[in-house]
Order: C-alpha cells, then sequence, then structure tokens
C-alpha cells in the first residue's frame, strides 16, 4: 500500500512538472501587462491578434507548412517501398538498416543538424530552401518507416499470398491489397512526421539562411528584441493544432500501436 501511494505522488510530481509550465504559457497568453508576468493582472486577446500582423510569423508558418508538407510527402514515397522490403524480405543486414533508418530518431538534434549543416550547407552548398527540404525529409524518414513498419508486421501476410495464388503479380498486390489495409499507418506516420517537422528546432535553426527562416526560427528571432505575449499565444495555437493532429492519429492508428 505504502509503495502504491509513493508512486501515486511521483506520478502526481511528474505531470506537474510535464504540464504547468504549459499552463502558464496559457495563462500569459491572455495577460494585458506589455512583457510576460504571471500571475495576470486582467484578460485580452490582443497578443492573439498581434500574430497574425506580425509578418515574419506568417512568412515562417507558411514557409514551415510548405516544407513540412513537401518533406512528408517525399519521406512517404521513399519510406513505405522501405518499410515494405525490411517487412517481407530476408536480407543480410537487416536489423542494421533499420537502426541506421530509425538514427535520426535516437542520436541528438542539435547533434544531426549540425551535421546537416557541415554536409548540405558547407559542403554541397545547396539553396536555403532545397538544405530545408532535405534536412527535414531526413528527419521524417524515420517516423515514416517505423509507423508504416508496424503496420505491415501487423497485417496478416496470407491476404498477400492469396492474391498471388490467384493471379495478381507483386506489384499489383502491393497497390490493390497491401496499401488499402496499412492506409491507416501511412496515414498516421504523415501526421506524425509532418507535427515533428513543423515543430522542429535544431535542423531548422541550422539550415535557415537569409530572410528564409521557419516558424521555430522566427518565433527565436522575435523573442531577441520581444518579450511580450504574443510568443505566449503563437505557442498556445501551435500546441492547439499538435493536439489536434495527435488526436486524428489516436482515432485513425491508435497511439499505443506506434509507441
Amino acid at each position: 500500500m505504502r509503495k502504491q501511494k509513493g508512486m501515486t505522488i511521483i506520478a502526481i510530481l511528474v505531470f506537474a512538472f510535464l504540464f504547468l509550465p504549459l499552463l502558464l504559457i496559457i495563462v500569459t497568453s491572455f495577460g494585458t501587462e506589455s512583457a510576460i508576468k504571471f500571475p495576470i493582472k486582467g484578460f485580452t486577446l490582443d497578443w492573439y491578434a498581434n500574430v497574425f500582423q506580425t509578418e515574419s510569423f506568417i512568412a515562417g508558418f507558411k514557409l514551415s507548412l510548405t516544407i513540412g508538407v513537401l518533406a512528408t510527402l517525399l519521406a512517404l514515397l521513399i519510406g513505405v517501398p522501405i518499410s515494405y522490403v525490411l517487412s517481407r524480405y530476408h536480407i543480410t543486414g537487416k536489423s542494421q538498416f533499420k537502426s541506421f533508418f530509425l538514427s535520426p530518431t535516437i542520436i541528438p538534434g542539435i547533434v544531426v543538424g549540425y551535421v546537416l549543416f557541415q554536409w548540405i550547407v558547407i559542403a554541397l552548398g545547396l539553396p536555403v530552401f532545397m538544405g530545408l527540404l532535405i534536412g527535414h525529409f531526413l528527419i521524417s524518414l524515420p517516423y515514416i518507416i517505423r509507423v508504416v513498419g508496424s503496420s505491415l508486421e501487423q497485417m496478416d501476410i496470407s491476404v498477400e499470398e492469396a492474391a498471388w495464388t490467384l493471379g495478381c503479380t507483386r506489384q499489383k498486390a502491393f497497390t490493390k491489397i497491401v496499401l488499402p489495409n496499412i492506409s491507416s499507418g501511412i496515414f498516421a506516420s504523415f501526421m506524425l512526421a509532418f507535427v515533428n517537422s513543423f515543430n522542429n528546432v535544431p535542423v531548422s535553426m541550422f539550415l535557415s539562411g537569409p530572410g528564409v527562416n521557419m516558424l521555430p526560427t522566427s518565433i527565436l528571432s522575435f523573442m531577441e528584441y520581444n518579450y511580450d505575449p504574443t510568443v505566449s499565444a503563437l505557442s498556445v495555437m501551435i500546441m492547439l493544432l499538435t493536439v489536434v493532429m495527435m488526436v486524428i492519429i489516436e482515432k485513425t492508428l491508435g497511439l499505443a500501436s506506434i509507441s
């Protein structure tokens, strides 16, 4: 009994440590003071309106949305066939390939960002937009392989084998049998990869160029010269967008199956 009470207290403290900062951000986004303060002395929605009047935020949002969608679609085009090969074929070094493709999710983001900066910007000298697209494609690919691979392993392979025995080629069975059966996994992987790309700070920070900033770097630049609750309001809007996407993932596939 004492052990259960101790675990309950630890769980409450962990949840408080995680959620109290978020609660402070939500409360301060409605404050009337010109600086972020807690507790607030009045209630206003002006900071939310100010988000839409700040050009750097609008431009950063559009660029983050464009890069996030394009990088995730590109990761889907390449990640789905890779997941199929890794789940259906016995190839030499299969576990090493899986570890390699999942490595960007294990290595700290600041290290990934610095390596991509050295390779894409310094060594190859690619344009900023192309560099951001490649960088976000590389950090999106592991999520596609992880989630789609999980869906393929849960799918009954006898369904696909039945299609082969009835005259389907491997390509036709893949498009008409496999893809429809893992469509929820593909959709969930798209949402998960997009959320991680949209909210990514290290890669966006290292690969951004003069006048070309994604939303996370625009927020950091704004905070260098301003400390008003506009950033709190924008953070609340991003949190709501992320929550909506995670709810959609939960409804389509279930978070437990991709953890």
